[in-house]
């Protein structure tokens, strides 16, 4: 490819990785030029760029059902293996500031013996660790190390956000305990929100990390594939931690609602008590305040006293009643 049919835009992190750890940076020329003899190559794309697009299916000399699956709207992590090449799709949590971590970004993977494609859209932080180490001459070695790396850090970057979903959980436990009432439950759907946003990505991406060594391509040594799956037990040990957290969430949502509920009959029930209480005293006062002739006590200056005394000796019986009746 040539400058003048190379991509308005430069690729987000094209490396030629030397063999022994460490990388250089190079442009759309050098990517044109690039040969397996000079090393290995990473080329990182921005999906939704359009020269991105255009160099995938025209320069990279990829099939069309493999450019179709990476640059797909809506994918679901899988591994698919074909030509001595591997297509990974994997989801990293959202680390960016302003965003939600159960919107995870899709990370789109073509790893061949020499060569690894990786596509996103948003900022993906596991795939700029592993960069920073081969920029720093402490990164993988080849391709197959380089896949193995990134899946590492996309587990890795999961964990603090499980932990912290957990700790939440916890804290939702304690004020449950504590009959803390209706403020918890808005913490208790967000966090049933993101454990169900969590799981939706990673126990299927557990499927695939699984499958990953032993897919037959030839460039996954046995330490590679050794490696993976120790990372599928990593990814499994998350996935039950977050269905942990969500059970326990829905748990507490069951003990915060009976506790309410409690609350609500007790106050309806004191209510009723007092309803209970004054319903003879408004009889007794209604009748007397009927607009009709033959009312008693009309011309006594006595008769208010009288009627006070008389409703104040009602409700004491009507509270000694439902003491009795251990209303009260």
């Amino acid at each position: 490819m040539s400058s003048s049919d190379a991509p308005a835009q430069a690729p987000l992190g094209a490396l030629i990785g030397d063999g022994t750890g460490g990388a250089r940076s190079t442009d759309w020329d050098g990517v044109a030029a690039w040969r397996p003899e000079q090393g290995w190559l990473w080329v990182h794309l921005d999906r939704t760029d359009a020269g991105a697009q255009r160099w995938l299916r025209e320069q990279s000399g990829l099939n069309p059902l493999a450019c179709q699956a990476l640059l797909e709207e809506e994918t679901r992590p899988r591994v698919v293996a074909g030509d001595d090449a591997l297509l990974v799709i994997l989801r990293g949590v959202n680390l960016n500031p302003g965003d939600e971590p159960d919107d995870m970004i899709a990370l789109r993977l073509w790893v061949e013996a020499r060569r690894i494609i990786t596509l996103r859209h948003r900022r993906l932080l596991a795939v700029q660790d592993v960069r920073e180490q081969l920029v720093e001459g402490r990164g993988p070695r080849s391709p197959g190390e380089c896949l193995v790396a990134v899946t590492a850090r996309l587990v890795d970057r999961q964990a603090p956000v499980i932990e912290a979903l957990e700790d939440t959980v916890d804290e939702i436990e304690a004020a449950t305990v504590a009959a803390e009432g209706h403020a918890l439950r808005t913490r208790i759907a967000d966090v049933r929100r993101q454990a169900i946003g969590l799981r939706r990505y990673i126990a299927p991406q557990r499927d695939v990390l699984a499958r990953i060594p032993s897919e037959r391509v030839s460039w996954l040594d046995d330490l590679q594939r050794a490696r993976l799956r120790e990372i599928g037990d990593r990814q499994l040990r998350l996935v039950e931690e977050v269905d942990a957290a969500r059970e326990r969430a829905a748990v507490a949502q069951e003990e915060l609602g009976g506790r309410l509920a409690e609350q609500m009959n007790r106050n309806m029930y004191v209510l009723s008590l007092i309803a209970g209480v004054f319903l003879p005293l408004g009889l007794l006062t209604g009748l007397l305040g009927i607009n009709v002739g033959g009312i008693p006590g009309t011309d006594s200056p006595y008769a208010f006293a009288v009627v006070c005394v008389i409703l104040a000796v009602i409700a004491v019986l009507v509270v000694w009643l439902f003491r009795r009746l251990r209303m009260l």
